[in-house]
């Protein structure tokens, strides 16, 4: 008798925590929210934009606690070009041989650990690009209905190898470095 009255004691005890504890989602404003992008070569750099098609931010008792992100794609805007380098760029990057858009007109990002540090999370998460998933980590930074990052993500690992160096020889001032650049601020 007293071990099922234990055993119901803990049962609401459980219950109860679980209704305190309980997880809140925050939908992501994508139309204020904002993804720049930097990609550098020998010879300089070009800077851009990649609009967010949706994210959520998932807390518990206002501790981050996971996160998942659409990215569309088909949005690669290059901002520091105009007229007809502009769309060469834009096109080429939208092409098989970058981010194939067509193709792959979404990147996802999917957070699988959160970590509380003393001024940030820190935050592993499974991007996938172009139907390559692979683990990235990065610091985020969460103050009221605002959270802020950058990264770098090396393009290689997602099959996107033009213009690299290593992989291509010979193409001395028209290499494009491997890696780029990402700064995101979301509001929630």
């Amino acid at each position: 008798m007293k071990n099922t009255i234990l055993k119901s004691t803990a049962l609401l005890f459980a219950i109860t925590l679980t209704a305190f504890t309980t997880l809140d989602k925050k939908q992501v404003n994508i139309d204020q929210s904002v993804i720049n992008w930097i990609g550098y070569k020998v010879t300089g750099q070009h800077e851009g934009t990649i609009t967010l098609r949706e994210g959520v931010l998932e807390f518990k008792q206002d501790q981050l606690t996971g996160g998942s992100f659409v990215m569309d794609m088909t949005s690669i805007n290059t901002i520091d070009l105009e007229g007809d380098y502009k769309n060469k760029l834009d096109g080429h990057l939208k092409a098989n041989d970058f981010f194939g858009v067509k193709k792959y007109p979404k990147a996802t990002l999917v957070f699988t650990s959160v970590t509380k540090n003393e001024t940030n999370y820190s935050v592993v998460g499974d991007l996938t690009i172009k139907g390559i998933t692979n683990k990235i980590a990065f610091d985020l930074e969460v103050s009221e209905n605002k959270a802020t990052t950058s990264f770098k993500i090396d393009r290689t690992k997602y099959g996107i190898k033009y213009g690299s160096a290593s992989f291509f020889d010979g193409l001395k001032d028209k290499a494009i470095y491997n890696e780029f650049d990402l700064t995101v601020s979301l509001k929630f």
